[in-house]
């Protein structure tokens, strides 16, 4: 079964946060970035610069751009959350994260068939989330 992943972005907050995710998509072999909302732009933070070499999808709506058949996953901290650490990630996933100030809400909430979430002593970036999320499925995927 081929296996992929995708990370969805509704609204992120900083440009700076956006090339992050791109640098961590590219290290851990993200298949697609798709953002909603209008406060991106280019980032130095991109260092890999892995918007030339895999897609970055903008538009209004991210539950427009999820790929056919792909499961949405949405990370965030709310009571019917399971922890990531054992989640058991689908092959095909569409990982969905909020903006540093916001949360995804029912809006968001509602077209997503899981919801995960970090434990942690404290709030992480969006960054930082992306980054566990996508480690932690390739350390999953490997000791399979």
């Amino acid at each position: 079964m081929h296996k992929y992943s995708c990370v969805g972005l509704d609204h992120p907050k900083t440009h700076f946060n956006v090339g992050a995710v791109l640098r961590a998509a590219g290290v851990f072999d993200c298949s697609m970035v798709a953002i909603s909302g209008h406060r991106y732009r280019r980032a130095s933070t991109d260092t890999m610069r892995s918007h030339r070499s895999l897609p970055l999808l903008h538009g209004e709506d991210l539950h427009d751009m999820i790929p056919y058949d792909c499961v949405p996953v949405a990370v965030e901290l709310v009571p019917a959350a399971v922890p990531i650490t054992t989640y058991v990630h689908p092959p095909r996933a569409f990982y969905v994260f909020g903006s540093e100030d916001a949360t995804l809400g029912k809006r968001v909430l509602s077209w997503c068939r899981d919801i995960v979430y970090i434990p942690t002593n404290g709030c992480l970036n969006l960054a930082a989330c992306v980054n566990v999320v996508l480690y932690d499925r390739l350390c999953k995927e490997c000791g399979r």
